[in-house]
């Protein structure tokens, strides 16, 4: 090794950290290609006693240099959490699954029980997933609590493989009598897309103890959302549920508002670019006013949501005690539809609760058509359809434009209110 390169090791290493039982090369953009490489990580690794943590995440791991740090990781027994992201930049796709399954033996050997596990930003693809495959159905990660495999390009491929791992996993945990209970679960950024979704969702609803469940930008259409929706109600302890530019469309917000009417302890929601659209977002604003107790987040913004179904669901938003952020922005408010929007929130004191800024859109007649069906729906209560009446008698001329969708809306609203009484 030249001189110069073994002067940027030493200054790199005299960054490391240490404490709290975690050793830490994060960040410090070495190039690891072979066992003269890492001698003087493994050989802290070897004399840090008590390891429970290591984190590698900012550089880079060729074959040789895995292969001798897993030789120090053997004699790790206590070690818990691996923080392994972007580990691998630059690295042959070849190679990424040998070095992993060379880290994950080396882990099952020393008989380590990992609690968090994070290879993020690695984008190793299918591939990647079978390299960490076995170590994932290992007893090292039957106590495994959270898993991060954000921005990885499994693809509906390893979506699979990962999904039959978990399964397996669980159900061999099961066997042994500690079943895996993991709480947080994240891959977003991976095209998933419906099957792999699909396969993920069984493994969710087998396992029924996920606590935070972050999938955003997955090419997720509407029958991958409702196979998520069947497994998050048999996750009663759910509090994060991100999922972020998929694709519900009016089927897959349906189904999911109806599941989670089941769950008790949700937070936060992110549904943000999923195309809820108008009567997707009132079946969630039922969902609001019926449950949801200690809702705090909502986000429904580019959701081609039109101004009156806005209107009921800031309505529901703010009657939750722990509400704090509600985010409509980039939907077809209007101008009119949102300074009413911003109008109702201040006059109930509730301004700030308002996220970000409210821009108006295209509001186009079959927005409102399908704001008449969701009003004929069971869900749609005489109070809400009192408010749009309201809505829409004070903001007919905004609404010149869209003629008999807006007249047959309005009739809607009145049969409504009319039946109800």
């Amino acid at each position: 090794m030249a001189s110069r390169d073994i002067a940027q090791l030493e200054d790199a290493l005299s960054k490391i950290h240490f404490g709290d039982g975690e050793l830490s090369f994060k960040g410090l953009g070495m190039k690891l290609d072979n066992t003269e490489s890492v001698e003087e990580m493994v050989s802290k690794i070897d004399q840090y006693q008590g390891l429970r943590a290591l984190r590698l995440e900012g550089n880079t791991v060729g074959v040789d240099a895995a292969k001798a740090i897993a030789k120090a990781l053997e004699s790790k027994d206590l070690l818990q959490r691996c923080y392994w992201s972007d580990m691998f930049t630059g690295r042959l796709r070849s190679e990424i699954p040998i070095a992993l399954r060379t880290l994950g033996s080396a882990l099952m050997s020393a008989g380590s029980r990992l609690t968090e596990l994070d290879l993020s930003d690695n984008a190793f693809g299918p591939d990647g997933v079978k390299g960490v495959e076995q170590l994932l159905k290992s007893p090292t990660c039957h106590t495994l609590r959270e898993l991060r495999l954000n921005n990885c390009g499994m693809g509906i491929g390893g979506g699979k493989i990962l999904a039959e791992a978990l399964t397996e996993g669980y159900k061999q945990s099961a066997l042994l009598g500690a079943p895996l209970q993991l709480k947080v679960f994240a891959a977003g950024r991976n095209r998933l897309e419906n099957d792999g979704a699909s396969a993920l969702a069984k493994a969710f609803q087998l396992m029924g103890s996920l606590e935070e469940i972050h999938m955003p930008q997955n090419g997720i259409n509407y029958p991958g959302v409702m196979a998520l929706a069947s497994a998050v109600r048999h996750n009663p302890e759910l509090r994060v549920l991100n999922l972020n530019d998929n694709t519900f469309t009016k089927w897959g917000t349906l189904a999911m508002a109806e599941a989670l009417k089941h769950l008790r302890n949700v937070q936060v929601i992110n549904f943000g670019d999923c195309l809820v659209r108008s009567e997707g977002a009132i079946a969630l604003a039922a969902l609001l006013r019926d449950g949801m107790p200690i809702l705090k987040e909502l986000n429904l913004s580019f959701g081609e949501i039109t101004d009156a179904a806005a209107l009921v669901v800031a309505q529901a938003a703010v009657e939750k005690p722990d509400m704090e952020k509600v985010l409509l922005n980039g939907n077809c408010l209007g101008e009119d539809g949102c300074e009413a929007l911003r109008d109702m929130m201040d006059d109930m004191d509730r301004g700030d609760m308002l996220e970000g800024k409210v821009k108006k859109a295209l509001l186009v007649p079959g927005q409102l058509l399908c704001l008449e069906h969701a009003v004929q729906q069971d869900y749609f209560s005489r109070h809400h359809a009192s408010l749009l009446y309201t809505f829409l008698s004070r903001n007919g001329d905004a609404l010149k434009s869209c003629g008999s969708a807006r007249d047959r809306l309005s009739f809607a609203l009145e049969k409504k209110c009319h039946t109800q009484q």
